[in-house]
């Protein structure tokens, strides 16, 4: 017994150096990111996990218990369906689909994966998006049978729109063509195609079947045609460009003061080095400083790279918030708050250029509008479309604008700072994400000329406060009887005012604006700006204008200030409004003469909390005015 211990024993310290040192290659490895996406059906979830069992990657009883699952949830008549391997989402196996974003991880003795297993409908784009934003390869399933369709056009988009610039196209179900291999070659040269035509510099293909394990790890004996290699080496040995932004950069997460003796900025760094005694800028605000400390956790560091997350501390005090960069002062990132982007829209409520949205890029959110769609992009074929709003899942090339200056680098420069996401103000649902292309220099040199009479100066020798009674309300509720009455009865007691009427306005200022949804935006953005002009002359401004969404409402609030708004909501059933009628636009949308007509073709969002709710149906327009003049003037 003792000499098979020692034999055992001598195995082992034979077998030490070895064994060390293929752990020490094993830390060493590459690491590839990747994003496995295509159609809905296209086979993604059968290949990876027919993959990872091919390579000796999943456990016996892992395997065993995938093989009882198929039983049960499989979609291959009872025989192993290794998407089960997978689809760890009842809702997935149930359905046989991807939902969400799936982050595998395995690896090879020649690297590392992170895999981002993308679903494939339409209606999950967005998870699509989220695993193309870091991904440096693609990997698009292709059916052998129905070829490149619009959703693997659409996703192939994507990953160009988020830097990926070498994409594999998988051609799978090669079995049920018989493994053709003139199907193939036709196919293969429409992907090559798609790709030169989205910009992708790199693109390769590879003919495989899944559900057969056909050039998963080794050459199939079906496809003698193809000399190229297997999928998994052909992963282990790709190479992928990776730019490495030499140029030290910190966006500032939280400003760390636990004491009057200290105050910190912490966040991560996303490129470059960085250590105590280096020169730095604090940007948008462009203020110069030297680093005096640099702690990692509770330690203080000599240095720290990109990746790390630190708290700087600075030689000045200087104003820094969260959302500042503080960088390299010899290549420093630019600072804008107009751009070019690309913009992948993700809500059923379109995008409306005008509507006020937050953006939220690396730590900074901000108030963000799209001011222009300047084209939608086409998914099947790529041509450039005019466009007035973006639908759920369309890519389109916008300006942007922001409420201030940011620090930014271009996304195909820097992810972090180039890349970001649209956020609905109300629900705080994400609607989109984009890169920004380039910085506008619009407002560059067009600076706020200061002026020696103010809003206050013209409103004191008026002997008044300056106020905006916006009126809202469907068609034929009232407001304009009212807000006329309310105007009248203020100039009877000396006010000043002007009545900015819907109707009237678009005689002039707005009379190029239709009423579609993006005309209705650009409607109210443009009376906002007048009556917070008018507001800056002292006057008392009364707006009334259907203005049927609240995003629009909120916006004219946010520009012209909360203590200044007050909304006024004249509230009637639509059965009342249609009843009076005076105009005939009921009667006249009814009968299919005016498409979009607030109420009938055209939702109204009622608001949810009024300074002032007027019921015109239980009150009297002269009533309902006595009620605005008594709580303006008290």
């Amino acid at each position: 017994m003792k000499a098979t211990s020692d034999t055992m024993v001598g195995e082992l310290e034979a077998a030490a150096p070895a064994l060390a040192a293929r752990l020490a290659a094993l830390e060493n490895r590459d690491t590839l990111r990747f994003a496995m996406c295509g159609s809905v059906d296209d086979g993604k979830s059968t290949l990876l996990g027919r993959l990872l069992a091919e390579a000796g990657m999943v456990p016996d009883d892992r395997l065993a218990q995938m093989i009882r699952d198929s039983k049960k949830h499989g979609t291959c008549g009872g025989g192993p369906d290794y998407a089960l391997l997978l689809d760890g989402l009842e809702a997935e196996r149930e359905q046989g689909i991807t939902i969400d974003v799936a982050w595998r991880y395995f690896g090879t003795d020649r690297r590392a994966f992170i895999v981002a297993d993308c679903p494939g409908h339409a209606q999950y784009t967005r998870n699509m998006a989220s695993g193309a934003s870091s991904a440096e390869l693609g990997v698009v399933l292709v059916d052998a049978r129905a070829g490149v369709v619009t959703q693997t056009r659409r996703h192939a988009a994507i990953l160009a729109m988020f830097g990926v610039q070498r994409v594999l196209f998988a051609v799978n179900k090669l079995d049920l063509i018989d493994y053709n291999h003139a199907r193939y070659h036709a196919i293969e040269h429409e992907c090559a195609q798609l790709a030169h035509d989205l910009g992708i510099e790199h693109a390769d293909a590879i003919p495989v079947s899944a559900i057969n394990a056909d050039n998963l790890v080794k050459h199939s004996p079906a496809t003698p045609w193809y000399t190229g290699k297997p999928l998994l080496e052909y992963l282990e040995t790709v190479r992928v460009d990776r730019k490495v932004d030499a140029a030290f950069a910190l966006p500032v997460q939280w400003v760390n003061r636990p004491d009057h003796k200290f105050r910190g900025y912490a966040g991560t760094i996303v490129g470059g080095r960085v250590a105590p005694g280096n020169e730095v800028v604090v940007l948008p605000s462009g203020r110069l400083s030297r680093v005096t400390r640099v702690i990692g956790g509770s330690a203080e560091l000599e240095a720290a790279e990109a990746g790390q997350a630190v708290t700087l501390t600075l030689a000045d005090q200087i104003d820094v918030s969260r959302g500042d960069v503080i960088a390299d002062p010899t290549l420093p990132p630019e600072v804008a708050a107009q751009f070019a982007c690309h913009l992948l829209w993700l809500d059923d409520t379109a995008l409306l250029p005008g509507r006020r949205y937050l953006m939220k890029r690396a730590t900074h959110t901000i108030g963000a509008q799209v001011t222009e769609i300047k084209y939608r992009i086409d998914p099947d074929t790529q041509a450039q479309l005019a466009a007035t709003r973006l639908g759920a899942n369309e890519i389109g090339v916008c300006n942007l604008s922001l409420d201030s200056e940011i620090a930014f680098r271009p996304y195909q420069d820097d992810r972090r700072l180039g890349g970001f996401i649209l956020i609905d103000r109300d629900t705080n649902a994400t609607v989109g994400c984009g890169t920004l292309d380039f910085g506008l220099r619009r407002d560059r040199n067009v600076q706020w000329q200061q002026l020696d009479v103010d809003r206050a100066a013209r409103a004191k020798i008026k002997g008044q406060s300056p106020r905006c009674l916006w009126f809202t309300g469907l068609s034929g509720a009232g407001k304009s009887t009212i807000a006329n009455l309310v105007e009248r009865r203020l100039l009877a007691d000396g006010f000043h005012t002007i009545l900015l009427d819907g109707d009237n306005v678009r005689h002039g200022l707005n009379r190029d604006l239709g009423f579609t949804d993006a005309d209705r935006v650009e409607n109210i953005r443009r009376v906002a700006e007048v009556a917070k002009l008018m507001m800056d002359a002292g006057l008392i401004v009364l707006v009334s204008f259907i203005s049927p969404f609240r995003a629009e409402r909120r916006m004219a609030r946010d520009l012209i200030g909360e203590a200044g708004f007050m909304e006024v909501f004249v509230d009637a059933p639509l059965g009342v409004c249609e009843e009076r009628d005076v105009k005939g636009l009921y009667a006249k949308a009814r009968a299919g003469k005016i498409a979009n007509f607030t109420g009938i073709g055209s939702p109204y969002e009622a608001p949810e909390s009024p300074e002032i709710h007027l019921r015109s149906d239980q009150e009297s327009a002269s009533d309902c005015a006595s009620r605005v003049v008594k709580i303006l003037v008290d």
